[in-house]
């Protein structure tokens, strides 16, 4: 089935002031897509006619990409074209230029490998297939020693078990310590699958003495990349591995990587903690994750403090109440107060989760006092996250801590010199409105939104007279 592979264009592909020379291209690129099978081999059989008309150039540096990166196909297809592009030698610009095709051929040979070796019996797949697949791996080109990694997965529920241990294993070591930072990232990423696909028996063995060591050297790695790819999947292991595996084997690397250099590898093991609280549970690493997850709260990039607030609720669950009152409170409230907009919305949103996830109780006496403090603080973007967490907090804390706690505290602030944070009170009344029982609302909502109502800020009243209107108070 033909298929993008990614945003790689089209050759020839023509926008609004296209060449309408390059209209009969189009039709053949498009064919190269249809999902009717004789179409696409019909487009392949003119490939010359697209690469005359693009020129040696294009065709080396446009349109041979473009059929590595977007055929993924039955194997008629495949074989089509690999007889196509052995005659391209003279399209792309004679022999020196050669070397461009052999790359695609043998990309298109993994590719293919992948669709025989599942058709193919035992004797036929150690003979036939598995030579190709090891030149792939050792390929000189590093595209083609990616694709090999890319589809190792696959590669390995084609060829079966037998293959796999003797063959594909010592393939996949190979990859791992390749010399391209690609290619070992792409082997990284398929460490888990490639784990979960052995046979159950004897699997904690093969991990533990060929795999693993291999993995070790990864965490360590000089290439951020290859760290992250291995950062993304390795705590899944522990699930393979068991717990004393685990305990041995794998929390060493896990608190490396918490230690890492890289803000996006401590992030990816913060991010896989429910696969080790699985199986040995998270306090074995909740010394190495509080500095880990102080540092990733206080760090220069804004996009990585979002990062580890998104997982907070997740943290705070596994770690539970009292650990996180005593070590990470203080973070979640300093993000309230971060320069950032997208971060205070955020810490704002991560205080809503954190209630719902330990209940209003511990919400009056822990989150809910440290937020009314806010509203006396002398910056005016602190004062009005106020108002943004009451907002959000309000629903999750129920009627009676809103009306005795939160309620006086937003009609106070009625009286900021402010306008942005008084046209906030307004929006913020219309927000909890719903909440409040209806002596609230007519004693003591309807006479501060009257009030407003009548502010000399046209913004004011205009958010003051809506929430009248939203909750009928007039």
């Amino acid at each position: 089935m033909a298929g993008a592979a990614g945003p790689r264009a089209a050759p020839g592909a023509a926008g609004g002031d296209g060449d309408d020379s390059l209209y009969p291209i189009a039709v053949l690129i498009d064919e190269l897509r249809n999902e009717d099978v004789q179409l696409r081999l019909n487009s392949i059989k003119k490939l010359s006619t697209i690469a005359l008309a693009l020129g040696v150039e294009r065709t080396r540096t446009e349109l041979l990409p473009f059929l590595t990166d977007t055929i993924y196909d039955e194997d008629e297809v495949l074989l089509a074209l690999a007889e196509q592009l052995g005659n391209f030698t003279g399209l792309v610009g004679g022999p020196d230029f050669a070397h461009c095709l052999l790359d695609s051929v043998r990309l298109l040979a993994v590719e293919a490998c992948v669709s025989i070796a599942q058709l193919l019996s035992q004797d036929d797949l150690e003979a036939l297939v598995i030579p190709i697949l090891r030149q792939a791996a050792e390929d000189k080109s590093w595209r083609v020693r990616y694709m090999v990694a890319d589809k190792f997965s696959e590669l390995q529920k084609a060829v079966g078990p037998k293959i796999t241990l003797n063959d594909l294993i010592p393939a996949f070591q190979s990859l791992l310590k390749d010399c391209e930072a690609e290619v070992r990232a792409a082997a990284a990423h398929k460490v888990k699958e490639l784990c979960e696909n052995l046979p159950t028996e004897g699997r904690e063995a093969i991990i533990v003495n060929q795999i693993l060591p291999y993995i070790k050297e990864l965490v360590s790695d000089t290439n951020q990349h290859v760290k992250s790819a291995l950062a993304s999947v390795i705590m899944g292991l522990s699930t393979i591995l068991g717990k004393e595996n685990t305990i041995e084997h794998l929390l060493p690397l896990f608190l490396a990587q918490l230690k890492d250099e890289c803000p996006e590898v401590r992030l990816n093991i913060i991010s896989n903690l429910d696969c080790v609280n699985e199986v040995i549970g998270i306090r074995q690493l909740s010394q190495s994750l509080l500095p880990a997850i102080v540092e990733l709260a206080e760090d220069a990039k804004w996009r990585v403090r979002l990062a580890i607030i998104e997982y907070m609720p997740l943290l705070a669950g596994q770690l539970g109440v009292e650990f996180f009152d005593e070590k990470l409170n203080s973070l979640c409230m300093a993000w309230l107060v971060d320069h950032v907009y997208a971060i205070r919305e955020a810490a704002t949103n991560n205080l809503m989760k954190l209630v719902q996830k330990f209940g209003t109780e511990w919400a009056q006496n822990t989150i809910v006092p440290k937020v009314l403090v806010m509203a006396n603080d002398p910056n005016y973007l602190h004062r009005m996250t106020t108002l943004f967490c009451i907002n959000a907090l309000s629903e999750a804390c129920g009627q009676e801590i809103t009306t005795k706690q939160m309620l006086p505290i937003v009609l106070k602030m009625a009286g900021d010199q402010v306008a942005n944070v008084r046209f906030n009170v307004a929006k913020s009344l219309q927000k909890i409105g719903p909440i409040l029982d209806t002596d609230a609302l007519q004693g003591k909502v309807k006479p501060v939104l009257q009030k407003l109502g009548q502010d000399e800020d046209m913004d004011v009243k205009y958010f003051a007279q809506e929430a009248i209107s939203v909750l009928a108070l007039a």
